[in-house]
């Protein structure tokens, strides 16, 4: 029979830096629906990938002195790394520099200009860079972005913009008309009420003010803005092509069966893309899963906040898992989940090891000691029996139910009841009493086969969470009895199959004793990472005369000043230094204005290594004094020639 398509997607991961634990959370979600529905018997078809273009990634680059290509392949590969430590099964892993997306992504924009969804215009208002994202002064909160609370720029610029006003009845309608389409329920109530009733401004779809993104093909100025170009990557992948409707393979995956994505990023999914595709006239995903945030402590991640934690970190200490089982069964449906290494180190010991590994440790010894490491013959039919051997038959049925709800820590939590009531039912049976007296060994027998197929059971459906302990347990009982259709009755285990090798699926922690190991690990990594001091760790390290006649400090003279036309913070200065009038760029618009610097004598680092700041060539570098609440130049006692000579 042929296998029923399932196709999975993640948002792709932005560029700009290596993904901590929280971003991790969406993609060890999505693998294990991707693996479930694969057990299930789908033809799954699971991207995820990197998103490789925009203005911050161009900064991020020219602050490195490398091009932007260059920067993304670092961190492309830093992120894919990642995902396979967390051992990730997608089908493709995407990155939007790829030439044969930037290609369709050039047809798809210019056939929305041609049908006139499309159109070209100016924009004016404020921009916040780390989101890519334009508000008005009404939008902004305490005058900053009401999305990630940081500042924002004036912007001012030629830009194309796409008619989602046009759209919006017809949005509205397909919301109401298809429940299922956004979850949580919650998340579509707030893009309804918050976003789409109050009416729908046209978006900005394309930028001239930075170069790294793909150019409109029919007028190269401007580049595609993210929301195109990013969105795009689940249709252009699997073989969308405008002109003619997209290859046998997109048309066997899509629409696709569910975008898993971070609630922050909903608005796009659910506005902006479903939008684009009632423009290309193509069908609508199924589902768009806002999932909730992992937050540690008291707060989301972040590295201002100095709270992040990193996968292959938690790997390294815990292994791959421990970590998968705490992201996928600790975190809710629709509210945030916090994670600590307390909690971490809690729920290995209380869960993975006390409750799955004890218990396949007891019945895999208890069936070697018994009968040779042989599965004994059949099972009874006693009161305690048919409630371990009921829940363990419809254990298949109710994970599936819940799994086709993306509820994964409910459906974990269902496999748990049934191990928790398997070790119960050993201490109700009581095996080593019966063991002593061979008239019970019939029914020894079948409580140690009542326990083995019960393992069997849940270690299959553990595979999706948890990949490699479940392998382990199915190792254990040298099964290959692992389809949907063994699973969904009790009696697959063949009676007299050998047991393979006990293996012990996890230790327990000395909680205190990990902790301190960590700590101390944390703090010998910030002492590397600090500057060097002195023996006495109170004095900084002394250099010599060589070390400071390297650098080349001379007098200048300011010329001109204007404010960076791009970053409220920073200043462009025009400087004498007697050799030439350099162009210097300093983060002092804070403290002084344009007009009150220029005729001052300043100091200047001369044989600094030119950088470009936000798109302009510093050369040079001013000194300064600070007392953390004012500067001050440092500045000749009295006027001299512009480039003498300090020292």
């Amino acid at each position: 029979m042929e296998k029923k398509p399932y196709y999975i997607t993640t948002a792709i991961a932005y560029t700009s830096g290596k993904p901590h634990i929280g971003n991790l959370y969406e993609i060890v979600l999505s693998d294990a629906i991707a693996r479930y529905m694969r057990f299930a018997g789908k033809d799954v078809y699971f991207q995820t990938g990197s998103d490789e273009h925009g203005q911050k990634i161009q900064l991020k680059a020219e602050e490195q002195g490398i091009t932007p290509k260059e920067f993304v392949d670092g961190i492309a590969a830093e992120i894919q790394r990642n995902w396979d430590v967390m051992n990730i099964s997608y089908d493709r892993f995407i990155r939007t520099t790829d030439p044969a997306h930037e290609k369709v992504v050039q047809k798809i924009f210019r056939k929305l200009y041609e049908q006139g969804d499309i159109y070209k215009g100016e924009y004016e208002g404020m921009y916040c860079t780390p989101c890519e994202s334009f508000f008005t002064e009404s939008q902004l909160v305490d005058g900053k972005c009401p999305d990630c609370g940081r500042e924002v720029t004036y912007a001012k610029e030629e830009a194309y913009f796409f008619k989602l006003s046009n759209y919006q009845d017809r949005l509205e309608k397909y919301i109401l008309d298809h429940p299922d389409f956004i979850q949580p329920e919650s998340r579509k109530n707030e893009m309804l009420n918050n976003f789409i009733r109050p009416g729908l401004k046209d978006l900005c779809v394309s930028r001239t003010s930075f170069s790294w993104g793909i150019p409109v093909d029919f007028d190269p100025a401007h580049v595609i803005y993210v929301w195109i170009d990013a969105l795009s990557n689940y249709i252009t992948f699997p073989g969308y092509d405008p002109d003619d409707g997209g290859n046998e393979n997109f048309r066997k995956y899509w629409p696709a069966d569910v975008h898993v994505i971070g609630k922050d990023i909903l608005r796009f999914h659910t506005i902006y893309w479903p939008i684009m595709l009632m423009a290309l006239g193509l069908p609508l995903p199924k589902k768009v899963f806002g999932h909730p945030w992992l937050i540690v402590g008291d707060g989301k991640m972040s590295k201002s906040k100095g709270n992040v934690i990193y996968a292959d970190d938690l790997v390294d200490e815990f292994g791959c898992d421990s970590v998968r089982f705490y992201l996928l069964k600790e975190m809710p449906f629709a509210q945030d989940g916090a994670l600590t290494t307390e909690l971490l180190i809690e729920r290995i010991n209380g869960e993975l090891v006390n409750i799955l590994g004890n218990l396949v440790n007891r019945t895999m010894a208890m069936t070697n000691q018994y009968f040779g490491g042989t599965v004994p013959q059949g099972y009874y039919d006693e009161e305690a029996d048919r409630e371990l051997i009921s829940m363990a038959s419809s254990l298949t049925e109710e994970v599936s139910s819940k799994m086709e709800e993306l509820k994964v820590a409910d459906a974990m939590q269902l496999i748990f009841n049934v191990l928790r009531r398997s070790n119960k039912y050993i201490d109700e049976t009581q095996p080593w009493l019966l063991a002593k007296d061979e008239a019970q060994r019939a029914r020894l027998g079948g409580i140690m086969y009542n326990l083995l197929e019960t393992i069997r059971i849940c270690g299959v459906l553990l595979e999706p969470f948890i990949p490699d302990t479940g392998a382990k347990i199915l190792a254990m009982l040298n099964t290959d009895r692992r389809s949907y259709e063994d699973n969904t009755s009790f009696g697959s285990l063949e009676v007299g199959t050998k047991l393979g090798e006990t293996e012990k699926l996890f230790e327990r922690i000395d909680a205190a004793k990990k902790l301190e190991e960590i700590n101390k690990k944390k703090q010998q990594a910030e002492k590397k990472a600090a500057p060097a001091v002195s023996a006495d760790d109170k004095q900084e390290e002394l250099i010599t005369i060589d070390d400071f006649s390297k650098v080349k400090l001379v007098t200048g003279k300011i010329l001109e000043a204007e404010h960076h036309p791009d970053a409220d913070k920073l200043l462009v200065l025009k400087v004498d230094t007697g050799d030439r009038v350099r162009t210097i760029v300093s983060g002092i618009a804070k403290y002084f204005s344009p007009a009150e610097l220029v005729g001052k004598s300043v100091t200047v680092v001369a044989n600094l290594k030119p950088a470009k700041l936000r798109g302009i060539m510093s050369d040079g570098m001013l000194l300064m004094a600070e007392n953390g609440e004012a500067l001050t130049f440092i500045s000749p006692e009295k006027d001299i020639e512009p480039g003498s000579g300090i020292r």
